[in-house]
């Protein structure tokens, strides 16, 4: 069996996420000794031994959905979100404060993955809706390493996960202190859990709900962690899907 953690794992938080996984691991009465942290994500995900992992809203619509069970869906009591809602923070460097997104139109566009719904999807979204696109992308590996880029100048916007926004400020306020928030995207369901097709979700997610009610009160904070709710796979899929990065690139070279 597969458990992983790894959508806010960082070194802050990998005490938070392993004493989560132990208090699941007690109240569903199974599971690995530990979270594994080694293995590649879609190799994870689409595994018949997954038991239990986190992933982002557009994988599991765009490719996912089908082939594992929706498990439930993480409440962080983000600010200007519905309970089991995220959204995204556009970031520009510090000295573009109170510069309208508007203003940004074929800038250069810093985003983690081409399949993140944060990162890219709902950056793309906001967009559509001032009718304006980037005009050059980079493509970066990680919310830190698009707030990176940004403050050191190789791109001049980004859109970062609000809560891993969060924990940059808590963990690296030197890194923020480079940038400046110019708005926030409309709210999503937040990163799903999920398991594998032939596990009972529904015990998953009761194992999941008594565990965090027994977390240790540092754990839930560090974590961000209010409440896991039950959501169904429509909540996912009614979110639009805008095209990726090489349709759009390609759009944009037909038109110069």
């Amino acid at each position: 069996m597969i458990a992983l953690l790894p959508m806010y794992d960082r070194p802050e938080t990998k005490a938070a996420n392993d004493a989560f996984w132990q208090a699941i691991r007690a109240a569903l009465g199974r599971g690995p000794d530990h979270l594994t942290r080694d293995m590649d994500l879609w190799q994870a995900w689409r595994s018949p031994d997954l038991l239990l992992a986190q992933t982002c809203g557009l994988p599991y619509r765009a490719r996912l959905y089908g082939d594992v069970e929706l498990v439930g869906t993480p409440d962080y009591g983000l600010p200007g979100c519905p309970e089991g809602h995220y959204n995204s923070v556009l970031v520009a460097r510090a000295d573009q404060s109170g510069i309208r997104l508007s203003k940004f139109g074929g800038s250069r566009f810093a985003y983690n993955d081409p399949l993140s719904q944060s990162g890219w999807a709902a950056a793309m979204m906001r967009m559509r809706s001032e009718d304006i696109l980037p005009g050059e992308l980079l493509e970066t590996g990680s919310h830190r390493a698009s707030a990176e880029a940004v403050a050191t100048g190789k791109a001049d916007f980004a859109c970062i996960d609000a809560l891993t926004f969060q924990m940059l400020q808590s963990y690296e306020p030197d890194l923020i202190a480079q940038l400046c928030e110019l708005e926030r995207t409309e709210p999503t369901p937040a990163l799903p859990f999920i398991t594998a097709l032939s596990e009972d979700a529904a015990a998953i997610l009761a194992a999941m709900q008594a565990a965090l009610e027994t977390l240790d009160t540092g754990h839930r904070e560090t974590l961000h962690l209010k409440k896991i709710l039950a959501m169904t796979p429509s909540d996912y899929l009614a979110i639009p899907t805008p095209p990726g990065p090489t349709l759009l690139m390609d759009r944009l070279a037909r038109a110069r």
